[in-house]
């Protein structure tokens, strides 16, 4: 099988300095791959030109075996990918649910009971049932993090990305992420940006790490745990801090 999401030869320079540098990069269909590794190694730039927001100096992006390198955003989530934000980007005046109904008609269109269903169901599986009717600039910081993903459910991606998606959550909320994540894991492809060490061991089913805008190491939790060069690059740090 072809990998869902590849990446030939992938780099990015801002002002002579290099922020990603020649990374080959593939996610299998059906994996929960985790992307790790210490501030400014790099992994904001290279989601961000996996999503379309910023162009590559060289390389390529292919989704299911189509170039799309010079794709805008708006066309990748078309295709079928789906990302939250590190920072929450909901509209902060409209209701949870008015949310949710506004990436839901982007593969709905006008069908209202059909987004009416999706709504309820992406509230639902993201803790968020009771808060349907609650403006988001009013639910907690967790509780955006939490609408994001039900916004990216309500689409139906092929491939979702989750930016540090338990940013913000309290313990009881981690859990529920994490049983809702090995629930979507059969629905779909899931690439986890994640600086909880805990969540990633526990969730991914490989992990690649990024140190200084190139792949360090790739390979089971069990491997990457293991591994001394990332150990000395990032896993003591993050021990470190607890």
């Amino acid at each position: 099988m072809s990998p869902i999401l590849e990446t030939r030869g992938l780099s990015r320079s801002f002002h002579g300095l290099r922020a990603v540098h020649d990374v080959d990069f593939a996610l299998e269909a059906g994996e929960i791959r985790a992307l790790i590794g210490p501030n400014g190694a790099g992994k904001t730039t290279f989601v961000s030109m996996l999503i379309g927001r910023l162009a590559a100096d060289a390389g390529q992006v292919i989704f299911e075996g189509r170039d799309i390198t010079a794709l805008p955003d708006h066309r990748r989530v078309a295709l079928g990918m789906a990302y939250t934000f590190q920072i929450t980007s909901v509209f902060s005046r409209l209701t949870a649910a008015e949310n949710v109904a506004l990436a839901a008609r982007r593969r709905l269109g006008g069908d209202r009971a059909a987004v009416a269903r999706e709504v309820a169901t992406a509230l639902e599986r993201t803790g968020l049932a009771g808060q349907g009717e609650v403006a988001a600039e009013d639910l907690s910081y967790g509780h955006q993090r939490l609408l994001e993903i039900a916004m990216g459910l309500a689409q139906h991606p092929r491939l979702l990305i989750l930016d540090e998606p338990t940013q913000g959550l309290a313990e009881t909320e981690i859990a529920a992420f994490k049983a809702l994540v090995r629930d979507l894991a059969g629905q779909t492809t899931i690439l986890l940006i994640e600086h909880n060490m805990a969540v990633v061991m526990e969730l991914a089913h490989r992990i690649t790490v990024l140190n200084f805008g190139e792949v360090l190491a790739e390979g089971t939790p069990a491997a990457i745990r293991a591994d001394r060069a990332v150990q000395e690059a990032y896993l003591g740090t993050e021990a470190a801090h607890g």
